[in-house]
């Protein structure tokens, strides 16, 4: 089975964005408790820490944003930024490397950490 890759910098973005929402949900179930001032006071922190994790991850990965490699991408000619070894352009999601020794291989993202497993 394949699988699905997406640029890490658009991953990270959709992680923070779901904390968001969870974090709604989390405050909407506290609604149903209102009869219990605790209990809904717990979800309603809870929602707001998953919101304020949310605003951190944004943070962070907009600070990492800056730091990124900004490359041209062959394919469909749009501006991409490239996070470690091997990532995918953030439109087209063509595989890219900076790597001289990756061009050419099958994309994976295990050539991102230290230790590569070798087959």
């Amino acid at each position: 089975m394949a699988r699905k890759y997406s640029s890490k910098i658009n991953k990270i973005r959709t992680f923070a964005l779901s904390l968001v929402f969870v974090g709604f949900i989390i405050m909407y179930l506290g609604v149903f408790f209102r009869t219990n001032m605790w209990v809904m006071t717990i979800f309603m922190m809870l929602g707001m820490l998953s919101i304020i994790a949310s605003t951190v991850v944004y943070f962070w990965i907009g600070m990492l944003s800056t730091k990124a490699v900004q490359v041209i991408c062959p394919s469909c000619g749009k501006p991409t930024k490239i996070l470690g070894r091997v990532d995918m352009c953030m439109y087209c999601k063509e595989p890219l490397t900076l790597d001289k020794d990756l061009e050419g291989k099958e994309f994976d993202e295990d050539y991102n950490r230290k230790k590569i497993k070798t087959k």
